[in-house]
């Protein structure tokens, strides 16, 4: 039976048996979200069952940014998510949906920030990326015109003359919305035609600006960046798209590529100097504080492990600036909820 009321779920999950081995079960943390945050929440996890051992390991599972918020954002009770973590901010319109089903009090913590890394295998083709150059070689209709290039060359003549394979993350994505914002837009807004459809048609301007082209230049290769890696690593022609932390875990394998000139790298990523770089959220339930044993330690793992020397650096997860980072260190200990006025 589905159990919206905060009481009841209370009530449900004091009454729960421990151990039930329920992915929805009221005596562990259960996390869905971003394949992006999700080895940094994993690193947390361990480290949270290491310091408290009287309770149980959290679950958390690799959905996507957009079907983690959708997931999380279902409705209140021990049949859903604790805590989404996404490498975007939650939408306005996701919020809404939270909204609508009940989930009101949403605590929106910044865990640190990432980078869209541009790479190829370790010895494969390197070139020196600009957002347009990306956004001509992969989208559908750049700058509104027809899909012709086949090979880097044909996109710029001073880049290798091989054909454009590139991998990436699927539409739904927070990898994706990144790349689509941060890269695709980016090269739009400097183009005047594109300046000038934005005015005129807003729709136009994100269809145009956003949709990747569909015949076999870009693959979509799912939520698993692991997967990205690997198929570049056994093709040197190919280029991947990923977050950051699987550049540096797998620098024996592949290669970073620049962009305007800056490469991916955690001090070009934390002063956004790399086009690339981006924040990653975890959103948390307060409605389940209290019903859910570990949720604020869970959180407060977290803030402990999230310095520019602490443990999640080691695995590339990049600081947030001081100032950010304080602000959020103290939203795990004072709860304070998130408002559509934030989302503005």
């Amino acid at each position: 039976m589905r159990m919206t009321s905060k009481f009841l779920f209370a009530a449900a999950s004091a009454l729960a048996l421990a151990g039930c081995g329920s992915s929805s079960a009221p005596d562990s943390v259960h996390v869905v979200g971003s394949s992006t945050v999700f080895p940094f929440a994993k690193a947390v996890s361990e480290t949270f069952t290491q310091n408290n051992p009287g309770m149980t390991s959290p679950l958390i599972e690799s959905t996507g940014s957009g079907g983690g918020i959708k997931l999380f954002c279902n409705g209140v009770g021990s049949e859903f998510p604790d805590v989404v973590n996404a490498s975007r901010r939650m939408k306005a319109s996701e919020f809404e949906s939270c909204t609508a089903n009940g989930v009101t009090d949403v605590i929106e913590i910044q865990v640190g920030l990432d980078g869209i890394a541009f790479a190829s295998a370790q010895g494969g083709i390197m070139m020196n990326l600009t957002p347009d150059i990306v956004y001509r070689a992969i989208a559908a209709n750049p700058y509104g015109e027809a899909q012709t290039n086949e090979t880097w060359a044909d996109v710029d003549p001073s880049l290798p003359a091989e054909p454009i394979l590139v991998y990436g993350p699927p539409s739904g994505s927070g990898t994706r919305d990144a790349l689509q914002e941060l890269v695709l837009e980016a090269a739009c807004k400097e183009n005047d035609a594109m300046k000038a459809l934005k005015e005129s048609d807003e729709d136009a301007f994100d269809k145009t600006c956003t949709e990747i082209r569909s015949d076999g230049k870009y693959v979509d290769q799912g939520e698993q960046d692991n997967l990205i890696v690997q198929k570049i690593s056994n093709n040197a022609k190919s280029i991947g798209v990923f977050g950051y932390s699987y550049l540096e875990e797998n620098a024996d394998k592949v290669q970073g590529l620049p962009m305007n000139g800056s490469a991916p790298t955690y001090e070009n990523i934390s002063s956004f100097a790399y086009p690339g770089a981006r924040p990653l959220f975890m959103y948390v339930k307060k409605a389940h504080l209290d019903a859910v044993p570990g949720l604020r330690e869970y959180m407060t793992e977290w803030a402990n492990s999230w310095d520019k020397d602490g443990p999640l650096a080691k695995i590339g997860l990049v600081a947030s600036p001081d100032d950010v980072r304080a602000a959020n260190v103290a939203k795990t200990t004072d709860y304070t909820i998130m408002t559509a006025d934030d989302l503005k």
